[in-house]
């Protein structure tokens, strides 16, 4: 039986979280508060992902850049490539909080989504 310790990042409580697998196989999580945590330990151990966020430029507006971020969590694996699909990213101005700025980035099936208003 493999035991993994990790602090769940659902709240900001923090929760000491122990996780207990057989294989592959998630048999017990102990320590949380919530249902949150137990999810999160679960999901953690066996497919873990993130929300990614970043900036990228803005032409013709009244900020030379707009913050985004992905629309979902995509697995932990793909976020140096997510981050270097956005590198070259300039869009025009104006730009409105949720306007899609790339589609499906790094082959995910997640949006990259603005997360600031840019007017011109």
């Amino acid at each position: 039986m493999e035991v993994r310790n990790l602090i769940c990042i659902n709240c900001p409580m923090g929760c000491p979280l122990t996780v207990e697998m057989d294989g592959d196989e998630v048999v017990n999580v102990s320590g949380n508060t919530c249902k949150r945590g137990d999810t999160y330990g679960r999901k953690e151990v066996t497919n873990p992902t993130r929300i990614v966020t970043s900036t990228v430029k803005v032409t013709g507006g009244e900020a030379d850049m707009v913050s985004v971020k992905t629309k979902q969590d995509i697995p932990k694996g793909k976020i140096f490539e997510c981050v270097k699909a956005l590198k070259d990213v300039e869009v025009q101005a104006p730009v409105h909080i949720g306007d899609v700025i790339v589609s499906d980035v790094a082959g995910t099936g997640v949006d990259i989504i603005a997360t600031r208003n840019v007017l011109k």
